[in-house]
C-alpha cells in the first residue's frame, strides 16, 4: 500500500495524505453479501441523544464478514480485494471450491488468485486460518478468537497483529497489539499475517469536511463548556479546567478503570505498555 500527498492548490489539500487504493481490484461489492445499514445519529429508540458527536456521513452498505472461519477442509481462491467503508482494513472476497462466496479481513500481502484454507493440518501461510495449537512460535497473526467458536474479536483493524509467544498446557501466550501478554485457549483460531492497509495511521484528512463524510461531528472540549455541562468547565476568561477528567468525573490520566475483580484478569500475564 502507498500513500499520496497532494499539492496545496486548495487549503483542504495542503496537508492531505490519503491512500492510493492500489491494492483494490473491484469497485462494487458482492450483492449476496451486502445488507442495508441505517444511521442512528447517536439517538436511541426514543429519539434522545445517547452518544455525542455522531451524525451525518455518507450512506453505507454493510458487507457481511466471516469472522468465524468455520468452513474447514474446503480450499478457497481469493477473487478480489475490496474497500469496506465500515472498517479501516481491506476485505477479500473468497470463493470456495463448492461455489460459496464469503468476505474476510484481508491480510497484508494477500493477492488475487491466492489459495486460502482453514482448519486442522493447514500450512501456516498468509491468509490461512489455524488453531493456536498448530501455529509455530513467533508467527504474526490476526483475527484471533477469545473463546472457541465465538468468532474473531482481536487484532482486526488496519495494520494490527499479535504474536504467538509460547504454549503451556491448554493455553497459548500471545503478545497483543497493545503490548499486553495474555493467555488464550489453544483451541481458538487465528489467521496468519498482519491486517492490510498498514499505512492507515499515516493518513491525514486535510480538512474537517472529510470527518463529516465519515459521520463524525465536531468534538467540543470540556474546558470551554459551562460548569453545569462538564467538571472542567467554567472560570473567568480562558481559565483552565483543573485536573483532566471525563464528563462523568472519571480522571483521564493515570487512573485505572479496569475492574480489579474482572474474571479475565487471571489470563493477563503482563499489562499493556504505557
Amino acid at each position: 500500500m502507498t500513500l499520496k500527498k497532494y499539492n496545496p492548490v486548495t487549503p483542504g489539500q495542503r496537508f492531505k495524505v490519503i491512500s492510493t487504493y492500489d491494492e483494490i481490484t473491484a469497485s462494487k461489492p458482492e450483492k449476496s453479501l451486502v445488507v442495508g445499514i441505517s444511521k442512528t445519529g447517536g439517538r436511541n429508540n426514543q429519539g434522545k441523544m445517547t452518544m455525542r458527536y455522531i451524525g451525518g456521513g455518507h450512506k453505507r452498505a454493510y458487507r457481511i464478514i466471516d469472522f468465524k472461519n468455520d468452513k474447514e477442509g474446503i480450499p478457497a481462491i481469493v477473487k478480489s480485494i475490496e474497500y469496506d467503508p465500515n472498517r479501516t482494513a481491506r476485505i477479500a472476497l473468497i470463493v470456495f471450491a463448492d461455489g460459496e462466496k464469503r468476505y474476510k479481513i484481508a491480510p497484508h500481502g494477500l493477492n488475487v488468485g491466492q489459495k486460502v484454507e482453514c482448519g486442522k493440518g493447514v500450512a501456516p501461510e498468509i491468509g490461512n486460518t489455524l488453531f493456536l495449537e498448530e501455529i509455530p512460535f513467533g508467527t504474526i497473526i490476526h483475527n484471533i478468537e477469545l473463546r472457541p467458536g465465538q468468532g474473531a474479536k482481536l487484532a482486526r483493524s488496519a495494520g494490527t497483529y499479535a504474536q504467538l509467544m509460547s504454549r503451556d498446557g491448554k493455553y497459548a501466550t500471545l503478545k497483543m497489539p497493545s503490548g499486553e501478554n495474555r493467555m488464550i485457549l489453544c483451541t481458538c483460531k487465528a489467521t496468519v499475517g498482519m491486517v492490510s492497509n498498514i499505512d492507515h495511521n499515516l493518513e491525514v484528512s486535510g480538512k474537517a469536511g472529510r470527518s463529516r463524510w465519515l459521520g463524525r461531528r465536531p468534538r467540543v472540549r470540556g474546558v470551554v463548556m459551562n460548569p453545569v455541562d462538564h467538571p472542567m468547565g467554567g472560570g473567568e476568561g480562558r481559565a483552565s479546567g483543573g485536573h483532566p477528567r471525563s464528563r462523568n468525573g472519571i480522571p483521564a490520566k493515570g487512573f485505572k478503570t479496569r475492574d480489579k475483580k474482572k474474571a479475565s484478569n487471571k489470563y493477563i500475564i503482563e499489562r499493556k505498555k504505557k
